[in-house]
């Protein structure tokens, strides 16, 4: 675990209202438009896959925001596609790496809040899962960074 500030990012990415139940279907699914519609617009993507977090309180029925995004080098003025960009503030987190499957990335979030809770430090209720490495034929070769938002 790390406590770490990361820098700005232009995100191109699509957002949806939903809850745990339904995080499941999209698993793949937007990522791969997310990845067309990148390249027939000749972005440069500079990172992994983010799943960004927006008012998520860890309550399995709560609806919350979901933004699916790929990191790219610069936004498009003239875009008027079905996804949108977004350019990030700085982004203090506290960060681990989830090494395995993704039904035991709550254990994560377990240890990330209780070491939250321990220091006294507040989150911000913006968390970020980027997908370092994803296997679906092998679920325990994924890698995904965990992060928490604290101010």
């Amino acid at each position: 675990m790390q406590i770490k500030v990361v820098k700005p990012l232009t995100f191109f990415y699509h957002s949806l209202e939903t809850n745990l139940s339904g995080l499941t279907p999209l698993v793949g699914v937007v990522a791969k438009e997310l990845y067309k519609e990148a390249a027939s617009l000749d972005l440069d993507i500079t990172g992994p896959v983010y799943w960004q977090y927006v008012g998520f309180d860890m309550k399995p029925e709560a609806t919350f925001t979901l933004q699916i995004a790929l990191p790219v080098a610069a936004a498009r003025d003239d875009y008027q596609g079905k996804f949108a960009f977004q350019h990030t503030a700085p982004f203090k987190c506290l960060s681990a790496v989830h090494e395995g499957p993704w039904t035991d990335i709550p254990g994560t979030y377990q240890k990330l809040f209780g070491y939250i809770g321990e220091q006294g430090l507040h989150p911000t209720g913006l968390d970020r899962e980027l997908y370092i490495n994803v296997s679906q034929a092998d679920p325990d070769a994924n890698v995904t960074e965990v992060q928490v938002g604290i101010r």
